[in-house]
């Protein structure tokens, strides 16, 4: 194999894992959204807890969901 032959499969090889690690990016995508969403919503029920309802609650909700932003 010539220098030449291996740079030219060193680069596919390349952009074969550019194109995986994307399409797992797109993958785990949707499953991070919804986690930050349940946990955005635990806070908005503790908000009206007796025991635990605060303006942190309220604060920590909007920012998980402020991070859907990012």
């Amino acid at each position: 194999m010539t220098q030449d032959e291996m740079i030219a499969k060193l680069t596919e090889m390349l952009q074969i894992q550019q194109k995986l690690h994307e399409t797992a990016i797109d993958m785990i995508k949707p499953a991070i959204l919804a986690e930050r969403e349940a946990c955005a919503k635990i806070c908005d029920v503790l908000a009206y807890h007796p025991e635990f309802a605060s303006d942190a609650t309220k604060l920590a909700a909007m920012a998980i969901r402020a991070r859907r932003q990012a």
